[in-house]
């Protein structure tokens, strides 16, 4: 009679590691270098901090992607054409932007229908209250969902679509998870649907740092706010204040980064995950990217993702550049 081997002993998996937050967790901190993801930035808090930062003087990003919105909506809904466009955005947010393109949405068609997704709950009801206020011929039907992890399927193909997805939004992908993002938009959508692409351009290296790590300190509270969250729903003994806030330029990755680094050893549990993570004094978690871009990687991240770059509006300096293209 064969023996048979008994099977190794797995121990179960702790049901908060099985969560979408417990799991990105469990896997960042127990990364070598340890890292967090950026969706985990935005509870109700973080949104809150991050519609601060975008009227921070230094973060020039939202006022001059605005700017532009502004001065060519208009020749924006142009360009993708005036009949009947369904408006979907991805990472709506509080859609502090989006009004613009609403409005001249609404000067072009009787009926505009508007799909803000975003993973914030709090941050769709506060788009929806705008909405109402700036534009209230537009017909809003928010969706909660984390675009990034599971697009789902895409609303309003009953008519021509234009994805917006602006703010500079798909620089917190490395780029080949950026263009595999796009392509899932892609498979979504027909022929001569559009997408409207907002990037941050690449400038001089000063001004991006003061974006990053403004002086009244904003940014470091919404950096260190994703320490804050996994204590409130993990029960973590995280002591955001025992860790700084860095931003810094990579300039082979062309990207802005955000860590925060610990100011002293320290050793971090995390019950409910069965885990318990030790910080030498100095080392950090990284938290997010931000990849800025040239008109030429636009357009080759576009032609990546499926898109074929038909047109594109920038502001004086050439900072920011939105970037319309067409499904193909």
């Amino acid at each position: 009679m064969t023996a048979v081997s008994p099977l190794p002993y797995i121990p179960p998996i702790p049901a908060a590691a099985a969560t979408p937050l417990g799991a990105e967790v469990t896997r960042g901190l127990i990364a070598r270098p340890k890292r967090l993801a950026p969706w985990l930035f935005y509870d109700e808090r973080g949104s809150e901090l991050f519609e601060a930062i975008t009227e921070l003087p230094e973060y020039y990003l939202t006022r001059t992607e605005r700017d532009i919105l502004a001065r060519h909506g208009d020749a924006i809904l142009a360009a993708a054409g005036d009949s009947g466009l369904a408006i979907l955005e991805l990472g709506a947010g509080s859609a502090a932007k989006t009004g613009l393109l609403l409005e001249a949405a609404a000067r072009r068609q009787s009926e505009v229908a508007y799909y803000p997704i975003d993973i914030s709950a709090s941050a769709l009801d506060k788009a929806c209250g705008r909405i109402a206020t700036q534009c209230p011929q537009v017909t809003v039907q928010p969706i909660v969902s984390d675009y990034t992890r599971s697009l789902g399927e895409l609303p309003g193909s009953e008519r021509r679509r234009l994805v917006l997805y602006i703010g500079s939004s798909i620089g917190n992908f490395h780029p080949p998870n950026a263009a595999a993002l796009l392509r899932r938009v892609r498979r979504q959508l027909a022929p001569g649907d559009w997408l409207l692409l907002g990037v941050d351009h690449v400038k001089d290296r000063t001004t991006m740092l003061r974006a990053y790590n403004d002086g009244a300190g904003v940014t470091a509270e919404f950096n260190r706010n994703v320490l804050a969250r996994i204590n409130a729903e993990l029960g973590a003994n995280f002591r955001p204040r025992l860790f700084r806030h860095r931003a810094l330029w990579n300039d082979r990755e062309s990207r802005m980064e955000m860590h925060l680094e610990s100011l002293v050893a320290q050793e971090i549990s995390i019950p409910v995950l069965e885990l318990t993570v030790r910080f030498r004094r100095g080392e950090s978690v990284h938290t997010e990217n931000s990849y800025k871009f040239t008109p030429d990687a636009v357009h080759m991240l576009l032609e990546r993702g499926g898109f074929a770059p038909r047109h594109s509006w920038t502001d004086a300096r050439a900072w920011f550049g939105v970037y319309l293209a067409e499904a193909v």
